[in-house]
């Protein structure tokens, strides 16, 4: 038997304010299209039986030849379907099994439809969407895919769930596009309740320090790639998610905090029976008539949560996108504003990978979510006073799953101190008073910049630019010892509209060495690093990009730069009237054919900027 959460206290500190300023504005800058948003996804929702008037399963309005179509190969299913008002659950999956985030997605659909059978339900595959890498593509053309299929996967879910058979929906994903995705496309159906149901992070290997170590000594020329190869191996050696805290466990992170997790789901290793019983419970709570559908999940509040958790733990970067992109296609209006002004007021409590030296299940060992979401609802820093899949109030989080002695999913009262303060604090006694991100804003245009893994002494850097037009050319030219000394790379013509936003994650070993030796260096770039920012400053995402005759395009090889994460300005030290006088450099000549670049043409045309989340289906959202 499972017994779901049953806090009933909640918060009763009173909202910091700065955190209930944002949100204020936050639901004020969207009353419109929220508003058009929840008009549309209730409409969708009242389907009322023509003779009785009640709601019941929307596949009821389907003719008998489309109903037929729809359970021809269901089997055992097939009578239930047709002949009871039994709920059917969609399962949207991005299993393949070259990836090991999602390899363990192979025996969810069978665990699923059998935990729905139980409960007199009833789950169908509703089909599949892609799950790329960024790990595996780094460096490579398929790179300039990654960012264009969360849009893609966007898409492929809103067609999984458009046949008009489904109740629920249970999305499988886990890593840097998919989820993103999966909420997007899910969205477009609110009226539904959705759970999302992860793998969890494969067990530790080796430190990551050993690893960024190897790395290092590799982009030195101090070991061969045997060496490396060995070290990465034993990094990523096994199934689930990449235990560094990247995209991937970053949107872990933040769908456990806006109500779309189950309590406690997020960092549960996978082939363990908690891991079982938690999908279990999430194929459940998807059928249950009770659930909270997700358009009303997924609110203001809500992702004011989001916001503050990926602050408190120096989450991604990719996320300055991909959470607006998530707001937007729930009738929200997120701002890169937003998010510095919250990590103004917002403590760092966590120290993971690349901001420390522990990885994700270090974290969870110390307290985890429970403990995290306790300290953060303590301080007023989140909203208790949401909507979840295990119910109404935030404070359902505030426990941690196990098993009873016959088997059964409990939930009990989580942690209330760290068990590993290295890891994991709580507010009174955080690793830094402000989140890790800044809103950086100049004569350069306006970028983020991550500096939860940026000592102090290296987030203000002015030094002469060094330009370059693609990530090859300046690896090319620190193999030729071309770039020891003191410089502030430009890294141009990379952002969504040149050539698909490509993650440059390959530069940060070559850089973090150039730092070691003693010379100031940063990085600018309207392309992205991800999670995987480290330690060497560096101005993300800037908007406008060269390729729309951004200023980056003015820039020239010895120009001075200021790039100053404490005040948050990112200036070009060049007469004004200078600058304005400068042609934009002509953008290289880039290949768009190749590794499925010539399907994305359009998307490169259509797709909107860095700061509105980067989307195709959303630019105008």
């Amino acid at each position: 038997m499972t017994f779901l959460p049953t806090a009933t206290g909640g918060s009763t500190n009173e909202m910091h304010p700065i955190v209930a300023a944002v949100t204020d504005r936050i639901r004020t800058r969207s009353a419109a299209r929220r508003s058009a948003y929840l008009r549309r996804v209730r409409a969708a929702g009242s389907t009322p039986d023509a003779a009785t008037g009640a709601s019941g399963p929307s596949r009821d309005d389907l003719g008998c030849a489309n109903l037929a179509h729809g359970v021809a190969a269901c089997g055992p299913d097939k009578l239930t379907l047709t002949a009871s008002p039994a709920r059917n659950v969609a399962i949207v999956t991005a299993y393949n099994d070259m990836l090991s985030a999602h390899q363990p997605f192979e025996t969810y659909p069978a665990r699923i439809k059998r935990a729905a059978r139980a409960a007199g339900g009833v789950a169908q595959v509703a089909g599949g969407v892609p799950a790329m890498c960024d790990g595996i593509t780094q460096g490579r053309e398929g790179m300039e895919l990654s960012l264009f299929s969360r849009d893609v996967i966007a898409m492929s879910t809103a067609v999984a769930l458009s046949h008009d058979m489904f109740d629920g929906a249970v999305l499988l994903g886990v890593c840097d596009k998919i989820v993103p995705g999966l909420v997007m496309g899910a969205l477009s159906f609110g009226h539904l309740p959705v759970v999302l149901a992860p793998a969890g992070p494969m067990t530790s290997g080796l430190p990551n320090k050993e690893k960024a170590r190897v790395r290092q000594l590799f982009a030195e020329g101090k070991v061969g790639r045997d060496e490396l190869l060995e070290a990465e191996s034993k990094s990523y050696h096994g199934p689930g998610t990449c235990t560094f805290f990247g995209t991937a466990n970053s949107n872990q992170l933040l769908m456990e905090v806006m109500g779309l997790h189950l309590p406690g789901a997020s960092f549960v290793n996978p082939g363990t029976p908690l891991r079982d019983a938690l999908t279990d419970e999430a194929a459940r709570r998807a059928l249950d008539p009770a659930t909270t559908p997700m358009g009303e999940v997924v609110d203001e509040n809500a992702v004011v949560n989001g916001v503050v958790a990926l602050l408190a733990t120096g989450g991604s970067t990719n996320h300055t996108m991909h959470l607006v992109a998530m707001a937007a296609a729930a009738g929200v209006e997120l701002t890169w504003d937003d998010f510095s002004d919250l990590s103004a007021v917002v403590p760092q409590l966590t120290r993971i990978y690349p901001n420390g030296t522990a990885d994700i299940n270090h974290f969870q060992a110390a307290g985890g979510m429970s403990l995290l979401i306790r300290e953060l609802l303590g301080a007023g820093m989140l909203h208790d006073d949401v909507d979840t899949v295990a119910g109404h109030g935030l404070h359902h989080y505030t426990e941690e799953p196990f098993l009873d002695g016959d088997g059964g999913l409990v939930w009990r009262d989580g942690p209330t101190e760290s068990l590993d303060k290295t890891v994991l604090r709580g507010v009174a006694d955080p690793f830094a008073p402000d989140g890790g991100l800044r809103l950086l804003d100049g004569n350069l245009g306006r970028a983020v910049v991550k500096t939860s893994a940026v000592e102090a002494d290296h987030r203000v850097v002015v030094a002469p630019a060094r330009v370059f037009d693609d990530q090859a050319e300046l690896l090319d030219a620190f193999g030729r010892g071309e770039l020891d000394a003191d410089m502030v790379a430009v890294v141009r013509y990379q952002g969504p509209r040149a050539n698909g936003m490509p993650e440059l994650h390959k530069l940060t070993p070559a850089l973090g060495v150039l730092q070691d030796r003693g010379h100031r260096v940063a990085v600018v770039t309207d392309g992205r690093m991800s999670g995987a920012s480290g330690k060497v400053p560096a101005a993300l995402h800037v908007t406008p990009e060269a390729a729309q005759g951004g200023p980056l395009g003015k820039v020239r090889d010895g120009d001075m730069i200021r790039l100053d994460a404490e005040t948050g300005t990112l200036s070009l030290l060049v007469d004004a009237d200078e600058f304005d006088s400068r042609d934009v450099a002509i953008p290289p000549v880039t290949e768009t054919f190749g590794t499925g670049r010539e399907l994305f043409a359009a998307f490169r045309d259509a797709v909107g900027p860095a700061e509105r989340g980067a989307s195709v289906a959303l630019r105008d959202a």
